[in-house]
């Protein structure tokens, strides 16, 4: 099997959250040789999207954050959004990424869908709730989002948690992301 590049992609308003915790806690587990990149979308701010499907002209490639972002995506076997939950959905710097994910689709020459065909897609959220389910429409968007690109779905993997540190209170959670990425 060939090694396996993973790419974390920090969605979180703040540093050391608990979904960052999360993260870094499952990708301990991680075999020696597996890459990890792990960036943070607060620190490569993107513009808002701008839908140029119907728009007359060349699809010109990013650049600057946008351009290290999609390098970054299309290196990685598996890409891991890490976002807490805000109003039950993904964050907006999250939301901001994936927006994006449908202008690459028309870059000439780049094959965005084919190149994530295969990878695996995965979920780490914090939510302040004690019912998962409100993390629903999360995993959702995620998921449908990579079965559109053909992408493999990983699952989500949730943790309570609000002040930061308090995620190393659920025990569940930490049980979990010992055997997340198996």
């Amino acid at each position: 099997m060939a090694t396996r590049s993973f790419l974390f992609l920090l969605g979180s308003s703040r540093a050391d959250g608990n979904t960052e915790t999360l993260a870094r806690l499952a990708a301990e587990q991680l075999p020696a040789d597996a890459g990890q990149r792990w960036l943070h979308l607060r620190d490569l701010p993107l513009p808002d999207f701008e839908d140029l499907r119907h728009a007359d002209g060349e699809h010109l490639p990013p650049t600057g954050h946008a351009a290290t972002l999609l390098e970054a995506t299309l290196a990685a076997t598996d890409v891991v959004i890490a976002s807490p939950l805000y109003w039950y959905s993904v964050s907006t710097s999250t939301k901001r990424y994936l927006d994006h994910w449908s202008g690459w689709l028309r870059l000439p020459g780049v094959d965005f869908k084919q190149r994530m065909a295969g990878k695996t897609l995965w979920g780490v959220t914090a939510l302040a709730d004690s019912d998962p389910a409100v993390a629903e429409p999360l995993a959702g968007t995620l998921r449908i989002s990579g079965q559109y690109l053909g992408m493999r779905w990983g699952g989500v993997l949730l943790g309570n948690g609000s002040k930061p540190g308090d995620v190393l209170s659920d025990t569940a959670a930490l049980t979990r992301a010992k055997t997340f990425f198996s």
